[in-house]
């Protein structure tokens, strides 16, 4: 599990039924470049949402491909915390297989709804959408390796 030294996972008083999912540090990558997470979980899938910001738009005034891939990466290791066996660290990306499939409306807030296939002792083998409400933004697949804790 996430050391509480480091991570902010309590609820989110403005959103009942959601937690927060963010770290303590937030010049670091989820909060200086994502902003504000929050989670729940969905029988056995875990929803990962962000409340895109201008930054997180392209030229074309939609949601940047490079934010919609970091939710993605993000929520791969929030799923394993709240619906997987609990150890989402220390842990790595092996390979993300990602299929753009509509712009993400930076108006509205942006989902990774994502479920564990299959967990195994080192591997953890996740798939899910990226959506608005009934909007898909993107599919993916993705190889999550779980390391032993360092001593």
């Amino acid at each position: 599990m996430p050391s509480k030294d480091v991570f902010e996972h309590g609820p989110d008083p403005e959103n009942p039924g959601w937690h927060h999912w963010n770290l303590k540090d937030d010049t670091l990558f989820n909060g200086a470049v994502m902003g504000k997470l929050i989670t729940r979980k969905e029988g056995d899938k875990c929803r990962l949402r962000m409340f895109p910001e201008r930054k997180h738009e392209n030229l074309q005034g939609i949601i940047h491909g490079a934010v919609t891939l970091g939710l993605i990466d993000i929520s791969m290791f929030t799923t394993m915390h709240v619906v997987g066996s609990g150890n989402a660290g220390p842990s790595v990306t092996l390979e993300l297989s990602t299929q753009f499939i509509g712009g993400g409306d930076p108006a509205r807030p942006l989902d990774a709804v994502t479920e564990i296939m299959r967990e195994t002792g080192k591997l953890v083998f996740v798939r899910g959408e990226v959506v608005q409400e009934d909007d898909c933004v993107a599919a993916y697949s993705g190889i999550v390796r779980k390391f032993a804790p360092r001593s």
